[in-house]
C-alpha cells in the first residue's frame, strides 16, 4: 500500500512537467507541420489573411514546380557529394588532431590548442572574405572544391574528439606500445575504434551543418547547376513575389534525408555527446 501510494504521489507531482513537455513538443513540431500543409496549398491560400491552416484545395503540382524552377536533381547530387566529402574529411582530420592533443606530448601543445579554442570564439562570418579571396586566387569559384575544402576542417570537431580521447583508458594504448606499435598504429587500431560514439556524434553534426549550409555556397557559386539545395531553394524567394507553396515543397523534399538520418542515428548521437563530456 505504501509503495502504491508513493507511486501515485510521484505521478501527481510529475504532471506539470508532462504538460510543459507536451507544449514544448507541439511548439517544436508545429513549424514542420505548417511547412507540410503549406506545400499543398494554392498561392492564394498561402498568403490569405487570416491564414488558413488546413488546405482547402490540395495542390500536388507544387512538387513538380520545384523541379521546373530549379535543377533539383543536380543540386541534390551536389549537396550529397559536398556533405559526404566534408563529413569524411572532418572525421579523419579532426580525429588525428584530437588524438595528438589528447595523447601525444610535443612542444607548444597547450598554446596551439588554445589557438583552436580561440577560433571557436570568432564568428564564422569574419572568415568569409579571406576565404573567398583564397578561392578566387585558386580559380575555384563555381566549383565543388570551393564548397568542400573550407568545410573539411573544424576546431569544434577537434575539441569534441579530444574530450572523448581523454576519456579512454590509457592502459590499452600502453599495452599496444609495449607490443611494438608506433603512435599511428595505436591511434588507428586502438583509439579510433574505441572513439566510435564520438565519431558518430561529430559525423551527424557535420552532416546536418553541411546539408543546411547556405551563406558560403551562395557566395562562391552563382551557377545554379553548381549550387547545393540550400542555395538553390534560396533562389526561389523573389524580390517582390515568392511562391510559398513551391518553396515549402522544395524545403520539405530537401529536409527529408536529414530527418531520416537523424531519426535512424539519434541514439548514437546522444550517446556520443554524453560520453565526450564525461572527462575533461
Amino acid at each position: 500500500m505504501a509503495d502504491a501510494t508513493g507511486h501515485k504521489g510521484r505521478e501527481g507531482r510529475m504532471w506539470p512537467a508532462h504538460v510543459v513537455l507536451c507544449i514544448g513538443a507541439v511548439v517544436t513540431v508545429f513549424p514542420l507541420l505548417w511547412e507540410v500543409l503549406t506545400s499543398f496549398k494554392t498561392f492564394g491560400e498561402s498568403v490569405r489573411v487570416p491564414p488558413t491552416i488546413w488546405p482547402q484545395h490540395w495542390d500536388w503540382s507544387n512538387y513538380s514546380k520545384v523541379f521546373e524552377a530549379i535543377p533539383f536533381g543536380q543540386q541534390f547530387v551536389n549537396t550529397v557529394v559536398m556533405t559526404l566529402l566534408r563529413t569524411a574529411a572532418q572525421l579523419l582530420l579532426c580525429s588525428m588532431a584530437a588524438y595528438a592533443f589528447a595523447r601525444i606530448r610535443f612542444p607548444g601543445r597547450g598554446a596551439i590548442f588554445l589557438g583552436f579554442l580561440a577560433v571557436l570564439m570568432v564568428p564564422s562570418q569574419l572568415f568569409l572574405l579571406p576565404q573567398y579571396q583564397i578561392m578566387q586566387d585558386l580559380g575555384w569559384l563555381d566549383s565543388m572544391q570551393a564548397l568542400v575544402v573550407p568545410g573539411m576542417f573544424s576546431a569544434f570537431g577537434t575539441f569534441l574528439l579530444r574530450q572523448f580521447f581523454m576519456g579512454l583508458p590509457e592502459e590499452l594504448e600502453e599495452a599496444a606500445r609495449l607490443d611494438g606499435a608506433n603512435p599511428f598504429t595505436v591511434f588507428w587500431r586502438i583509439a579510433l575504434p574505441l572513439a566510435r560514439p564520438g565519431l558518430l556524434a561529430l559525423g551527424i553534426l557535420t552532416f546536418l551543418w553541411s546539408w543546411n549550409d547556405l551563406m558560403w555556397p551562395l557566395i562562391v557559386n552563382t551557377d545554379p547547376a553548381k549550387m547545393p539545395l540550400s542555395a538553390g531553394l534560396a533562389s526561389l524567394q523573389g524580390a517582390h513575389l515568392t511562391e510559398y507553396p513551391v518553396l515549402m515543397a522544395g524545403s520539405l523534399l530537401a529536409t527529408l534525408p536529414v530527418i531520416i538520418v537523424f531519426v535512424a542515428m539519434q541514439r548514437q548521437f546522444i550517446q556520443g555527446i554524453a560520453f565526450s563530456g564525461m572527462k575533461g
